[in-house]
């Protein structure tokens, strides 16, 4: 984050650094929808992504130990860590998990990239954070692709419900995007990663002990080197790298690399798990991949200009807010009227 003149922040630029830092966000934020796949097809999916959340959560929280953070955050940002772990962890990828017992995994990462358009319709609804005619184009566009994608998966006949479950979790996870701007974890994010997967599974336990009861776990190879992958590098890594990225560059930038999960998600179950890859997908992609780049230079021209990106969320407009008037001024005006006086 960059420092305005007032003392407040506001998100930088997209840079190298961010851009890598997305990227590698959105590569193995994709694989893990095709190691979902492998795991759900040996393991109940409520009962193995409890079961990650909780030894994920082990996992950061004692390695953040270990690096001197403490879990004594203030009341705000314990209600945050926990809406970021139900909306993420328990519905995101709870819905997720559950929907590829019944469709393809690619398929379900066609869907979830929908996400930066989720979030910037709630930003526009609740924070009034208009997007800037290019932003707007640069949506629509990979909004588009996606469909594109989609619309050839769904010829095939793919679950209603299966479908429904992947867009109110990639709804759920716009709004945990949204809400991760009021978290300030400072030193202690690894803290708060660990903390938010002991959320996740907490709310999935009794669920899986629900609706999973007499249902077997077949702890096969492939879904326990699937289990063990998902647990540290999408669990924990990517969820470090999504927490840096939004607070680096914005919540509704960061997003947008979400929509290099269609080519991403449909690739690697296409290399892994010889899902279908037609031209269809390619044109998707090549879609998809222009909308970034729009959304990727309005959000630069709108970090560059007076203002940047905090006058067009508090204002509403493209216009910089006034100025605000100093009190140490006024107290000066009224001391020389009264010496004139």
């Amino acid at each position: 984050m960059t420092q305005r003149g007032d003392g407040s922040s506001r998100p930088r630029p997209l840079d190298p650094a961010s851009l890598a830092m997305g990227v590698g966000f959105a590569v193995i934020w994709s694989s893990a929808f095709t190691s979902a796949k492998i795991q759900v097809t040996d393991v109940p999916p409520l009962y193995v992504s409890a079961l990650r959340f909780a030894l994920a959560g082990v996992l950061s929280c004692g390695l953040a130990w270990a690096l001197g953070q403490s879990a004594r955050l203030t009341r705000r940002q314990w209600w945050l860590a926990g809406v970021f772990g139900i909306c993420q962890n328990t519905l995101y990828l709870g819905l997720n998990f559950f929907a590829m017992t019944r469709i393809e995994g690619g398929l379900a990462a066609v869907i979830a990239s929908v996400l930066p358009l989720l979030v910037a319709a709630l930003g526009w609804a609740f924070l009034g954070e208009r997007p800037r005619p290019l932003g707007a184009l640069g949506l629509a566009l990979g909004f588009a692709g996606v469909i594109w994608i989609m619309g050839g998966r769904l010829q095939g006949g793919s679950d209603p419900a299966a479908i429904a479950m992947c867009v109110g979790g990639a709804l759920a996870l716009a709004v945990a995007t949204l809400a991760l701007r009021g978290i300030a974890p400072g030193r202690g994010l690894l803290m708060i990663v660990g903390l938010q997967m002991f959320v996740g599974a907490a709310t999935l336990a009794p669920l899986s002990w629900w609706l999973e009861a007499g249902m077997e776990a077949r702890w096969t190879r492939p879904a326990l080197i699937a289990f063990l992958y998902t647990t540290l590098v999408p669990g924990v890594i990517a969820t470090v790298i999504w927490f840096r990225l939004v607070r680096r560059i914005g919540a509704v930038k960061a997003a947008a690399f979400h929509f290099l999960n269609p080519a991403l998600g449909v690739a690697i179950a296409w290399v892994l798990l010889a899902e279908p890859l037609g031209w269809q997908d390619a044109a998707g992609v090549a879609v998809a991949t222009l909308g970034i780049l729009l959304v990727q230079l309005a959000q630069d021209r709108a970090a560059a200009a007076p203002g940047g990106e905090g006058a067009v969320s508090r204002t509403g407009s493209g216009r910089p807010p006034p100025p605000p008037r100093s009190g140490g001024s006024r107290a000066r005006s009224k001391a020389g009227r009264r010496n004139r006086s």
